[in-house]
């Protein structure tokens, strides 16, 4: 068995007994936040983060604490064409930020469209819908 798996690492080397994740959409003002586990390959939208800096992590060790994860997965935004932009760098140094803060492995995700397939389907919160959307694709890409 390999060690804790760092921001970066693709879903083929999620643990097997890894069976519950939490999921965050980075935002800048919003966290969208969904919780879901490897048996159901479904997620559940939770309560979006309305914080930034230290006041998000504060809320996100509240969520952590309440679901108890194996691991972490963060949606990683880019263009339509694959190249990194801002909020590309953002979403990545958050996840690293997450992984030296909670000790917990992170696991990326690219998020294109997330929050546009999200409003389309008439998401109330968009940002926890995008959750949803980033972690049911996670956990459908596990073997």
């Amino acid at each position: 068995m390999s060690g804790p798996a760092v921001p970066g690492k693709a879903a083929e080397s999620v643990p097997s007994h890894f069976q519950s994740f939490l999921a965050f959409d980075f935002g800048l003002k919003r966290t969208g936040v969904a919780s879901g586990n490897r048996l159901l390959k479904t997620a559940t939208p939770q309560a979006t983060i309305k914080a930034e800096g230290d006041a998000r992590f504060a809320q996100v060790e509240a969520r952590i604490r309440e679901w108890q994860p194996d691991a972490l997965v963060v949606g990683v935004p880019y263009h339509p064409d694959g190249a990194p932009h801002e909020n590309t760098a953002r979403a990545q140094k958050f996840g690293r930020q997450l992984h030296g803060r909670f000790k917990l492995p992170v696991y990326e995700v690219d998020e294109r469209y997330s929050t546009t397939e999200a409003l389309a389907a008439g998401a109330k919160d968009a940002d926890a819908a995008s959750a949803c959307i980033i972690l049911e694709q996670f956990l459908r890409s596990l073997p």
